[in-house]
């Protein structure tokens, strides 16, 4: 099976497995330094071994995994030392890049902007913390996706996944959670009233909360 989409753009269970995975490692939903089989993986997701095994190969390219022969995959560690430099790195990119997209935007296109940031609200409200991270990924890399540049988007899209929430699950019992997923309804506004210097503050502090709140947590 191919690893990229299908000839009609669809997305195919190679793909749809890949990102529930890596949004499994990022969350901590698979435990770091741990190592998993792909036929426990692939029960886990309800699918064949096949896919899973060629997803968990991608996500060793990534650095999210490390292959260990006869026995599975073992989650990779990142140091706190590794986050912080991660975080300085998405600061340096990130904030600018969406206050250059702002006015790149097109009005027809804020719709979808609005229900890809409504679909991480959702998530979060249901305590679907795979869920939160893919549709967080899904929408921070559909609104880089305006500067054009696929070389940022990508550089991106491998910091993310080299990030680690694993202070996610106890933002749930608070409420936390649904207010940092609030957040990308007000990036979405900055976008849509025109203030390019409004969502780079956003964005800051957003990514802020990364080795911030959630670290703390």
């Amino acid at each position: 099976m191919s690893g990229g989409q299908s000839a009609d753009g669809r997305e195919t269970q190679r793909d749809r497995v890949r990102n529930e995975l890596r949004a499994a490692v990022v969350s901590g939903d698979l435990i770091p330094g741990a190592v998993y089989s792909a036929p426990s993986l692939a029960a886990r997701f309800g699918v064949s071994s096949t896919p899973v095994r060629e997803a968990m190969l991608d996500l060793v390219k990534e650095g999210l995994a490390v292959a260990q022969p006869n026995k599975g995959f073992r989650i990779t560690e990142v140091s706190d030392q590794d986050l912080d430099q991660i975080t300085a790195v998405r600061l340096l990119i990130e904030p600018p890049a969406v206050r250059a997209v702002v006015p790149l935007v097109p009005a027809a296109d804020l719709p979808l902007l609005r229900t890809l940031a409504e679909h991480i609200v959702v998530a979060a409200r249901a305590g679907d913390l795979v869920g939160y991270i893919e549709a967080d990924r899904i929408f921070h890399l559909t609104l880089l996706g305006y500067t054009g540049n696929r070389h940022l988007v990508n550089v991106v899209a491998g910091l993310r996944a080299r990030t680690r929430l694993l202070g996610l699950a106890p933002l749930l019992a608070d409420g936390s959670l649904v207010e940092s997923a609030m957040e990308h309804h007000q990036l979405t506004d900055f976008v849509e009233y025109g203030d390019a210097v409004g969502a780079e503050l956003m964005m800051h502090r957003h990514i802020g909360h990364v080795r911030g709140l959630w670290a703390a947590r």
